[in-house]
């Protein structure tokens, strides 16, 4: 069965900083590019923004997800089951961005997904689409809350 491929990445100037994640989804011939800005949030927050955002805007949740990411904290906490160990403890230790993990989790189960991670700023025009998108987002001028953020200080 064919893939739907979702490229994501996410940026801070500075952590905390503002912020924006980009996201591109390929399907067959179709490609939809998708990014926010926010202000006061984090690097790792943006990351997770960009599969939360990528995942909302499919609509053929039957279509297995490969989703594309360059950050190891993503990819790690699905793929080595952290995040599993995660909702079972309800994030004891404080562990960050609970709140964006459980939006991410619930999400997950409407999909068959896989996550690759693929190394940032390097021959993937995907990859570096996604950076330019979030970068992008993150110097605009229509920047949002990040509400999760901000409850958690």
């Amino acid at each position: 069965m064919e893939h739907i491929k979702l490229y994501t990445d996410g940026s801070s100037r500075g952590n905390p900083g503002n912020g924006g994640y980009g996201a591109i989804l390929l399907w067959g011939n179709h490609v939809k590019e998708l990014s926010q800005g926010y202000k006061h949030t984090t690097n790792n927050r943006m990351e997770l923004m960009g599969v939360i955002a990528g995942l909302e805007a499919i609509k053929k949740m039957e279509v297995p997800v490969i989703v594309y990411s360059d950050s190891q904290y993503i990819v790690n906490a699905v793929e080595k089951g952290w995040l599993k160990n995660w909702i079972k403890t309800d994030f004891k230790g404080g562990k960050k961005n609970p709140d964006l993990w459980k939006r991410y989790h619930a999400l997950a189960k409407n999909f068959s997904i896989k996550f690759v991670w693929v190394k940032g700023h390097a021959d993937n025009p995907y990859n570096n689409q996604c950076d330019l998108l979030a970068t992008t987002a993150a110097d605009g001028k229509n920047l949002l809350t990040d509400e999760g953020y901000m409850d958690s200080l």
